[in-house]
């Protein structure tokens, strides 16, 4: 690093993800920015005897960890974070917090998604917030937790990444592009939609003021720099709290038209736009409209994404298979092209589990052979995942009357290079991959924006594309096989 990069100020992004968190440096300058990690630590749910659970408390000490390893590299500037969507704490009267927040993948929101729109309406709830149906959306998590104890002493609603905000600075609010995933938002104006909670039988006083990417969120308590550092009235500062919106925000696009693909955990795929849509067909194709930053619209659809392959590894060295991802995936370049192909979204991958069990089920019911050894699974995830981009992105440009020129595959999964090879064949279009650390990126460059050294969304992408290692595929291979393959994906879906 420069002598000249070292006087760039530096900003602390905590960036939690589904299964690890962590504390990212970065300095910004006007052709300069760099990322170091300063901790990372393990996100592991808790199973208890009420149902699955986030260890918020652990994932809190990790995030004040991070900070403090953050504070001895230099003075920081300000911090933000980000995390997953839909998920919240309830606190009372007091902001004492009221249990351990619930996972997503819970087995209660099932059912109270079933009770909500029976009595609401899917084509009412999707033509106020243009939000995808998901079980474990927030509305129907609030529906499953309000005949509780909890619920009746709740005086507030925080999700988590606002929750974490709070117990940062002591500032309470509900960050955007976050709040567009409850199902509570209203898709036109980005304003709470108090007709929508009153017809829940929600009360409107839990969900607190809406706040902007960019937005000031206080300063770190004394607890804070206690125990990090920090120096007093560092800043804590509203990022897109969305790990997603934040991803998006870092895509590396020069030129209008794109699409792309956050993959992670998940994979969302779909455009930027400037308005929602809210009409009939794409309330049938279950895609989303949530908020990104500068007021745009991220339409897009949830994939179940690399979670498949990292449950099936997971299952292997439970069982003592080697399970190397290195290996995995030059076994999977080897093996049968299209031997089989399943839809990652089929409701039995959702919860944690056996993983290849559950894609023998999913390929018995479908008639399609097993895959031969841990490479042929993994072909097959990855194969499905490509023409799942394929049909999502497809899908939404007709719905968007948008005709992509060039796919941007941010997240973890760009370092993949046959899924970002497979990615481009399967849709026809130019990919270009990365950046891997996109999320934080994009937090902290709104950090940066905040304190006035970049401009507008186009400065921010800019300079990630000038800064950041990038790789392009291009689309090859033999179209009329993915044809085939997605032919043969639909069927098996219908």
């Amino acid at each position: 690093m420069s002598a000249t990069s070292r006087e760039h100020p530096v900003f602390a992004a905590v960036d939690l993800g589904a299964t690890s968190g962590r504390v990212i440096t970065g300095r910004v300058g006007p052709d300069s920015l760099v990322l170091s990690e300063a901790c990372r630590f393990p996100n592991t749910p808790v199973r208890l005897p009420d149902g699955l659970r986030w260890d918020v408390p652990a994932l809190y000490q990790g995030m004040l960890d991070g900070l403090r390893e953050a504070a001895r590299g230099g003075p920081v500037a300000s911090v933000g974070v980000d995390t997953w969507a839909v998920d919240y704490g309830l606190l009372d009267a007091d902001g004492a917090l009221l249990g351990i927040p619930f996972h997503y993948r819970d087995g209660r929101n099932a059912p109270a998604a079933d009770a909500v729109l029976a009595d609401v309406g899917a084509r009412e709830l999707y033509g106020v917030s243009g939000l995808q149906h998901l079980p474990f959306n927030t509305l129907f998590q609030l529906a499953a937790h309000r005949s509780g104890a909890q619920w009746a002493a709740a005086r507030t609603v925080l999700l988590i990444p606002d929750l974490l905000v709070y117990w940062l600075s002591g500032a309470v609010g509900a960050e955007v592009t976050n709040a567009s995933t409850t199902g509570l938002l209203d898709a036109r104006t980005g304003n709470w939609s108090d007709a929508l909670i009153g017809r829940l039988g929600l009360r409107r006083s839990l969900f607190p003021p809406l706040r902007e990417p960019g937005a000031a969120a206080g300063t770190v308590l004394p607890h804070v720099v206690e125990y990090t550092g920090l120096p007093p009235g560092t800043p804590v500062t509203t990022v897109a709290s969305h790990d997603t919106a934040s991803a998006v925000a870092a895509v590396p696009a020069t030129e209008p038209g794109f699409a792309y693909v956050s993959c992670g955990t998940w994979s969302l795929a779909g455009l930027e736009l400037d308005a929602p849509v809210l009409t009939e067909e794409s309330r049938a194709a279950n895609f989303t409209n949530e908020r990104g930053v500068d007021g745009t619209v991220r339409y897009l659809r949830n994939i179940m994404g690399m979670w498949l392959l990292e449950e099936c590894r997971r299952s292997w060295l439970s069982r003592g298979v080697p399970a190397d991802l290195a290996g995995l995936l030059g076994e999977a370049a080897r093996a049968r092209p299209f031997a089989a192909v399943i839809d990652p979204d089929d409701p039995l991958f959702l919860a944690p589990g056996d993983m290849p069990a559950r894609i023998d089920t999913v390929l018995a019911r479908t008639g399609q052979p097993l895959p031969d050894g841990p490479g042929g699974y993994v072909r097959c995830v990855l194969e499905s995942l490509a023409l799942a981009h394929r049909r999502t992105l497809r899908q939404a440009a007709r719905l968007a009357g948008r005709e992509p020129t060039r796919v941007h595959l941010v997240g973890g999964g760009a370092r993949n290079a046959l899924l970002c090879q497979w990615t481009a064949d399967a849709t026809g279009l130019p990919v270009t991959a990365g950046p891997a650390e996109a999320t934080a990126l994009g937090n902290v460059l709104v950090q940066a924006r905040a304190h006035g050294l970049l401009g507008d969304l186009t400065d921010l992408r800019r300079l990630v594309a000038r800064t950041q290692e990038l790789r392009h595929y291009s689309p090859g291979g033999d179209g009329k096989a993915w044809d085939r393959a997605a032919d043969r994906l639909d069927a098996a879906c219908a």
